[in-house]
């Protein structure tokens, strides 16, 4: 939720006391690409509520939904998703009283250990509320993050990150479980510059946090700020508009959220703006540039690249909100929407250059918003957002009318590297809303039950996909049972379905089709290539994701051989993972920090065959977890 402000996107000065979200929407006939090849399996999904009401204090932590204990109930919002490399899935929501009706519960979280068949209540990240009415100082804006690398205590970090409440925007809040989700300690500075709005949370290695936010203290600059342990202390903070791009600081962009790569450290911070500086003065000028700024010093400096720019100045993309997602061969992915059509570019070289846009969505979903993405494997990329048939080519999405009904649609792409593949689409949910939906965050005159996002997220060990979302009608069943509660605006009953007294978070998680591990390659691999104390340092982990055994494996450079020792030795069996790292570079290869280097790894099976595939490495300065 945007509990407070968003900056406009055409002013270029304004009082932060009268900060206020406008938004500006036109169509336009740019050639986009439409997707033709092959589709994949049509997915399945089942649908239920999670558990989570801040009115009654202690009443559902604990508690594992689905259940036919009617104890499946929650009044939260715009909710956020992650997998950790185990396939557990965290959710994370806020309550939406925390503005919208004025008593503020903090921010729930959950767990699933099996595939996201059932979700477990946790403690309260934000703070223990007390009483018959939950009460937390912060809780706007939930993000959840969880690390890529055990910790000590043999467990994954979970990281909950919310906007202050109290008072509002002070800071960032950020949570973090060293137990698995059993308890949380609560850190309420994750931001280091003041005034602060809309951040996002990733994490890399054991013990490494980022958060992005926007801070209004000055200017609308875009920070991102680093802990190594852990998220007790948060020291480490750099501006994602770099030295060229000054002019993105105005009140003219909107952020996205922050991905890390774990493989080679790379930080991105997707967002919308203006496309150079003469549009600084432009007030008719929209976000019609999707960015992406890059960082490959762990977080130190950040280099902004162009993703796409629409002609048409008055179109916007700060949609709530462009996203960024990162498979694991190191393929990233920015998704985008106009309002109307969902659209996506990807880029096979770290951020600096792209491909796209090309068109996602399609009829019936003919308005689109509020998209999220995962990516697995290489070039395998699931898009969600919220659709409705319902488009009259005038109208913003504020203002539809109530025969627009709102559904989670899903979309998933095999091949998304490929220009032209197509995207498989279907809905994730039966209807969920009718109407407007609002996107000026807390300026909002219209229906926001919706809030401003969600999310979706695919487990590393299935592929299959887990998507939270927002609810806002009165069914009453047992997978999804009315809210009841002892405060608050009133309870869920028929008579109030559509309305924020309805509003709950429910979890699609995916039962059959087709996954993002569908296997292309026997071997999926992940590649570090980084300086380190002046000296080169190569370090390829690869898995066995076929079914027969892998022999031997040889490894090239930018053409050039390479003499590895793997640990353990082969041959590697399925599901076996082994590892090398190698300080010694070809002859004659020169290294260029940023530099793009193929890597082609040729896996011989225990068969006789071969299996070979080619990626990117780049080479990136001190850019690993240790900095």
């Amino acid at each position: 939720m945007k509990p407070f402000l968003e900056p406009s996107r055409k002013a270029t000065t304004i009082l932060l006391s009268i900060l206020m979200l406008t938004s500006t929407v036109a169509i336009v006939g740019t050639a986009f690409h439409p997707a033709n090849a092959a589709s994949p399996s049509t997915p399945t999904f089942t649908n239920y509520e999670l558990a989570g009401n801040p009115f009654r204090h202690g009443f559902s932590v604990g508690v594992t939904c689905p259940n036919g204990a009617g104890t499946c109930q929650n009044t939260e919002g715009e909710p956020a998703i992650r997998a950790d490399p185990a396939g557990n899935f965290y959710g994370s929501s806020e309550n939406v009283f925390c503005v919208i009706g004025g008593l503020c519960g903090g921010t729930f979280a959950w767990k699933s250990t099996d595939n996201g068949n059932h979700f477990t209540t946790l403690p309260l990240p934000d703070s223990v509320s007390s009483g018959s009415v939950g009460f937390s100082p912060a809780g706007g804006d939930t993000d959840i993050a969880v690390a890529p690398a055990l910790n000590t205590n043999g467990q994954y970090n979970i990281y909950v990150a919310s906007l202050a409440t109290t008072p509002p925007l002070a800071n960032v809040y950020v949570s973090t479980s060293h137990d698995g989700g059993a308890s949380f300690t609560l850190n309420p500075t994750g931001a280091t510059i003041p005034v602060d709005d809309r951040e996002w949370i990733a994490a890399d290695g054991a013990n490494k946090v980022c958060v992005s936010y926007h801070a209004y203290a000055t200017t609308n600059n875009l920070f991102v700020t680093c802990s190594y342990d852990g998220g007790t202390t948060f020291a480490q903070v750099a501006n994602a508009f770099d030295a060229n791009h000054p002019w993105h600081a105005p009140y003219q962009n909107e952020i996205g959220n922050l991905a890390i790569d774990p493989s080679n450290h790379l930080i991105y911070q997707s967002f919308s703006s203006i496309a150079n500086a003469g549009e600084v003065s432009c007030l008719s000028c929209s976000t019609h540039a999707v960015w992406i700024a890059v960082s490959i010093d762990g977080g130190l400096s950040f280099t902004d690249y162009p993703v796409y720019i629409n002609p048409n100045t008055a179109v916007g993309y700060g949609h709530q909100f462009v996203n960024v997602s990162v498979d694991q061969a190191g393929n990233v992915y920015l998704v985008y929407t106009d309002d109307h059509n969902m659209y996506y570019s990807f880029s096979t070289t770290f951020g600096q250059t792209w491909s796209g846009p090309y068109q996602i969505s399609k009829t019936p979903s003919n308005t689109a918003i509020m998209p999220w993405s995962t990516a697995l494997g290489n070039g395998a990329l699931d898009v969600v957002w919220y659709g409705t048939s319902y488009y009259d080519g005038v109208n913003t999405p504020d203002n539809y009318p109530m025969k627009a009904a709102w559904q989670v649609y899903f979309a998933q792409n095999l091949a998304a590297t490929t220009p032209g593949s197509k995207f498989s689409q279907n809905t994730a949910s039966g209807i969920i809303h009718y109407g407007g939906v609002c996107e000026a965050g807390v300026t909002c005159t219209g229906n926001r039950d919706l809030l401003d996002d969600f999310g979706i997220a695919a487990s590393p060990t299935t592929g299959s996909a887990a998507i939270i979302y927002t609810n806002d009608q009165y069914l009453n069943t047992a997978a999804e049972p009315a809210t009841t509660r002892t405060s608050g605006s009133g309870v869920c009953t028929q008579s109030v379905s559509n309305s924020v007294d309805c509003s709950h978070t429910d979890i699609a998680v995916q039962t059959g089709g087709s996954t993002l591990l569908t296997p292309a390659h026997h071997v999926k691999a992940s590649i570090n290539f980084e300086q380190v104390n002046q000296a080169p340092s190569l370090t390829i982990q690869i898995s066995n994701i076929g079914d027969q055994a892998i022999a031997s494996v040889s490894i090239q450079l930018a053409g050039q051989p390479l003499s590895l020792s793997w640990n353990p030795v082969m041959p590697l069996q399925s599901g076996q993972t082994a590892s090398t790292t190698t300080t010694s570079i070809p002859l004659g290869l020169v290294l260029t920090v940023g530099g793009i280097y193929q890597v082609t790894i040729t896996a011989k099976l225990s068969d006789g065959t071969t299996d070979s595939q080619t990626l990117n490495a780049i080479y990136t300065l001190g850019a690993g977890i240790g900095l």
